[in-house]
């Protein structure tokens, strides 16, 4: 139905030609988006074991802007591929570093681990930002880091159905992630090789972190709200729930990016923008209930 509506809504008569050209396209990046987010998020909840983590809260996409920014200074006239390769190589350093931080904080309560992400997603964000305003990127930099899909045409967003084989790859092994989320002691007794499985999982979060960024740009809280609601409701089954968890991203982010072009019609505000505030609230409503809970 949503993806319905995302075709007949926009600027200008519908007709065949812009609907192949333009709002296919956009419909089509939403659903991939939405989906690989929110899987990336659940992927990187597990590995942390935390469920107060995401991309958007670790440093990874502030590192993916920092390799986005660098390319730029150092290659303006870089192809994609060449961007996306940058920015997956930095959001995978910056995970990396995110993760071993973590292992060396004695006290790792609930809120412990989320605050290091966003002391060091704030720190790479700061050198990212020095340099965008040192080589006159700052525009290029607010669009990675605000999510929006009205730049979205055919031709410009097919580098998102990558993220789909980086899901996939996400399904398969979602028993071996759920082992290692329940202690490294515990996998290896199992047959899991963890250092590879973990390596994998970061290597796929960094892909589809950085895939977004240089297509669409951040979207903040995705990641964390759509996987808190999945165990909170479907248990801690990973392939059971990676499904449900890509399925709600996926209508999440269309349904957000449909309230960003009909709340302002004819103009639009960024879907980054609304899931910013609709997913703060969801992530202020779930902290109250596990304190209620708790």
């Amino acid at each position: 139905m949503l993806s319905f509506l995302s075709l007949l809504v926009g600027v200008g008569e519908t007709s065949s030609y812009l609907v192949w050209l333009s709002r296919w396209p956009r419909t089509a990046a939403a659903l991939l988006a939405g989906a690989s987010l929110a899987v990336a998020g659940f992927l990187l909840q597990l590995l942390t074991r935390n469920r107060f983590v995401e991309p958007a809260t670790v440093g990874t996409n502030e590192a993916a802007s920092l390799g986005l920014v660098l390319i730029a200074i150092v290659a303006p006239g870089a192809p994609v591929f060449w961007k996306m390769l940058a920015a997956t190589v930095f959001a995978l350093i910056g995970t990396g570093i995110f993760l071993l931080i973590v292992q060396r904080v004695k006290t790792r309560s609930l809120f412990t681990v989320p605050l290091v992400g966003i002391m060091l997603g704030s720190v790479i964000g700061a050198v990212a930002t020095f340099l965008a305003y040192r080589f006159d990127l700052l525009q290029a930099l607010g669009g990675w880091r605000l999510g929006s899909f009205a730049s979205v045409l055919k031709g410009r967003y097919e580098l998102l159905w990558l993220v789909a084989i980086a899901a996939v790859i996400m399904y398969l092994a979602a028993d071996r992630f759920t082992l290692l989320s329940l202690g490294e002691d515990l996998a290896i007794n199992a047959g899991v090789r963890t250092n590879q499985v973990r390596w994998l999982g970061l290597a796929l979060v960094a892909i589809v972190s950085a895939i977004n960024v240089v297509t669409i740009g951040s979207i903040p809280f995705l990641g964390l709200v759509v996987p808190g609601l999945a165990a909170h409701y479907l248990g801690e089954n990973t392939r059971f729930a990676l499904p449900w968890v890509a399925l709600g991203g996926a209508t999440l982010t269309l349904a957000c990016d449909l309230i960003g072009r009909l709340i302002r019609f004819p103009f639009e505000i960024p879907v980054g923008t609304i899931l910013g505030v609709l997913g703060g609230v969801i992530f202020i409503v779930m902290l109250l209930q596990r304190n209620r809970r708790g």
